[in-house]
């Protein structure tokens, strides 16, 4: 088995030799037709940053369920099934997501993909999945050469291709069991969207080859000041390497040189080196500037990204972004697009962010890994991230336990910090999800401890944050949130709690509340992190579950908010509706409001339902954030 390789190798077509990819279209349900040419290159990938030699395999696939999971006894991982002609990322029944329909489809399947690729010219090659969801199992020419479990995570493979031959692709996804998949410490956020969930891309493999690359700022008067890092690994003999390149921002450019060093065969090096800018254009959502990053091993490997200079900080109570006090305004999103699931293409990504856009947002929460084509477009944008990394569970609680379930735990942090740790965008790593107390006692206290106090280490640009239960609140100071510099809140005073109570009731509540929090936490930044009601037009509209409901309830808090000096900043959950399990009916609320009227399946406090349209709370939304932002002068 060819061994499967977990981190951020994000990549690009690289202007020299570039890979030529073929992807079979399939005239025939059974055998693979004419392999066809996507381009010299091939296809662009959706990604931009990377390693180079890269092309996306995006063309037509061929998709088939195995829902009595009998496929592998019937040879389908040699090749030969029909199926659905599909573009990757696929994700099936993504329309079937609510009701009665939607329980057979969240309870998951076994599905298959395939497809062929040609090469120009023998040599090694590295096929990359950014996300498989749940159980990954990939097949080369019938034989199987990698294994995965997870999604929002990326892996590879590497083998050898042979030029003329028109190679078989195969992968097998299973996400059956998402009750199984929690108890794993694989909870799913929403609903089990499964198969090849993101991009697929493939690269040539050099004499040597540049990975994870990182990169620091800070100020020093007028001048930034740049430390950067790479993974330098080399394929061939024992030998000193380099990597040289640049830094470029419109007419500015400044050459970057990392100093050679010896490295052994199959081995691994990380180059360092810093350099002083004066004059920076730094990186803010006002002026979101971008530098280009080139990086080379000349002749051999490289890699290229957009970046931004800027220094983030927790100062006491403060945040600050470039030495100056900021506050987040915004709402969390996740990536679910109707009809695609999470999915998402390049143009899924894109209404996201401008939707973001409406309400004049800064910042955005997700508890998910994002994808980095979106990353890249947050980056671009402007829109700060208060980025959840590792195991996300139910509020209060903790699934990852044992010395396995903690080492998978670590390693999805460690991941999704290698693969997304230039984007400018991505203002904090958040560790967990509404946390309760002092943490839970079976094992996510030391979790915690740890991996913030790893992140501070091997990631000083960034504070590290931790999301808390809001009907649960710590009472006090405790071990888990020793090497915190942020903390969530968690607020749902209107909605869960108080439902029918005034508004001057409500406010007094979450002023109270938040001075609480604040005595417990002195000295660490806060921001409400998740807060909101449900909103659709089956409800009469001043009801709880109505338009007018949920937009006088967002209003009291972001008022209550705006008037608190040392709180950071609100962030409103959700941007957009969004599938989770057709169990769910609206949680707790159906208590305190037995006659509301929802949907099964949807979580319904978006400002944007479930096919992108504005709900009325947008336009109060947006008034109310870009009233902030023209007070703050940061749009």
């Amino acid at each position: 088995m060819i061994r499967a390789v977990i981190g951020g190798f994000c990549v690009f077509v690289a202007l020299l030799a570039g890979v030529l990819v073929m992807v079979a279209s399939a005239e025939s349900e059974a055998t693979p037709a004419a392999p066809v040419v996507l381009s010299p290159h091939g296809a662009p990938p959706t990604i931009y940053a990377g390693p180079g030699d890269r092309a996306q395999l995006n063309g037509l696939w061929r998709f088939r369920r195995d829902r009595d999971a009998s496929g592998l006894r019937k040879g389908f991982q040699n090749g030969k099934f029909g199926g659905t002609l599909v573009r990757v990322p696929y994700v099936p029944d993504a329309t079937r997501i609510t009701g009665r329909r939607g329980i057979p489809i969240f309870r998951g399947t076994v599905a298959w993909y395939r497809t062929s690729v040609q090469v120009p010219a023998d040599g090694v090659y590295a096929i990359r999945f950014e996300s498989v969801n749940h159980r990954a199992r990939v097949f080369l020419d019938g034989k199987e050469v990698a294994r995965h479990i997870g999604h929002y995570l990326p892996f590879e493979f590497k083998g050898f291709l042979r030029a003329g031959t028109r190679h078989s692709l195969v992968v097998r996804a299973d996400y059956r069991g998402p009750t199984a998949m929690k108890r794993d410490g694989w909870h799913r956020l929403w609903f089990n969207y499964g198969g090849i969930n993101r991009g697929v891309s493939i690269r040539r493999i050099g004499p040597s080859e540049l990975m994870h690359p990182t990169m620091r700022t800070r100020l020093e008067g007028g001048a930034a000041l740049v430390d950067l890092a790479v993974h330098v690994h080399n394929h061939g003999e024992a030998r000193p390497l380099g990597v040289q390149g640049s830094l470029t921002h419109g007419d500015r450019k400044i050459d970057v040189e990392f100093p050679a060093e010896a490295i052994a065969k199959n081995g691994t090096k990380v180059l360092r080196t810093s350099l002083r800018i004066e004059n920076p254009q730094l990186w803010s959502p006002k002026t979101p500037h971008l530098w280009e990053l080139a990086l080379a091993v000349p002749d051999e490997a490289t890699y290229r990204a957009r970046v931004g200079l800027r220094e983030v900080r927790a100062v006491g109570s403060r945040l600050q972004l470039n030495g100056a006090t900021i506050k987040l305004r915004g709402a969390s999103i996740h990536e679910d697009a109707f009809g695609r699931g999470d999915g998402l293409r390049p143009v899924d990504q894109d209404r996201l962010v401008a939707e973001l856009g409406m309400i004049s947002a800064n910042g955005t929460r997700a508890q998910h890994p994002l994808d980095p084509g979106l990353l890249e477009r947050l980056d671009a944008a402007g829109i700060m991230i208060w980025q959840g990394v590792g195991p996300t569970d139910a509020p209060g609680a903790w699934t990852s336990r044992g010395e396995r379930r903690v080492r998978v735990a670590k390693e999805r942090v460690r991941t999704t910090f290698r693969q997304t740790q230039l984007h400018p965008s991505i203002i904090t790593w958040n560790l967990a999800n509404e946390v309760a107390g002092g943490g839970h006692p079976r094992g996510q206290i030391p979790y915690v401890d740890a991996m913030a106090a790893e992140l501070k280490r091997i990631d000083p640009s960034r504070p590290v944050a931790l999301d808390i239960w809001g009907a649960h609140p710590p009472r006090q100071m405790s071990r888990i949130y020793n090497n915190i510099d942020m903390i969530g809140w968690t607020n749902y005073i209107g909605w869960y709690e108080s439902t029918y109570a005034s508004a001057a009731t409500l406010r007094n509540l979450i002023r109270t509340r938040l001075g609480q929090l604040r005595r417990i936490f002195p000295n660490k930044v806060i921001a409400v992190t998740e807060f909101g009601a449900e909103g659709n037009g089956l409800n009469r509209t001043t009801a709880p579950g109505g338009y007018g409901f949920q937009s006088q309830l967002l209003d009291v808090h972001l008022s209550t908010y705006a008037a608190i000096p040392d709180l950071s900043g609100a962030l409103i959950w959700n941007l957009r509706d969004f599938g989770v399990s057709p169990a769910f009916f609206g949680g707790s609320i159906t208590r305190q409001v037995p006659d509301i009227k929802l949907v099964r399946g949807l979580n319904q406090k978006g400002l944007f339902d479930v096919r992108r349209k504005a709900k009325p709370t947008v336009q109060g939304v947006g008034r109310r954030f870009a009233a902030q932002a023209a007070a703050a002068g940061d749009k």
